[in-house]
């Protein structure tokens, strides 16, 4: 029963972390919101990814993420769901 317990608590005190994260279109978020959503992005990858956005254009797919220094295979794997990818605003 106590294991019981320290599950449910556990799930319960985790549930608003995982509520918070979303889908972002990694096309028109900033650095902050891209950070912000996608896990195993932090700051400074965020700020790469803007940036490769800004020299090459627009993402095509969530796997042109891999195309970013520092952002491998597995980190877009597990962000596949949250990633969106529509045109840039124009």
């Amino acid at each position: 029963m106590k294991l019981l317990t320290t599950v449910a608590a556990t799930l319960l005190l985790t549930l608003p972390i995982l509520a918070f994260a979303g889908q972002v279109n990694i096309n028109t978020a900033d650095a902050e919101t891209i950070s912000a959503e996608l896990n195993g992005i932090g700051l400074s990858k965020a700020k790469a990814i803007v940036e490769y956005r800004k020299k090459h254009g627009p993402f095509n797919s969530a796997d042109d993420l891999s195309l970013v220094k520092g952002i491998g295979e597995k980190t877009v794997e597990k962000n596949r769901k949250d990633i969106q990818v529509s045109d840039a605003k124009k």
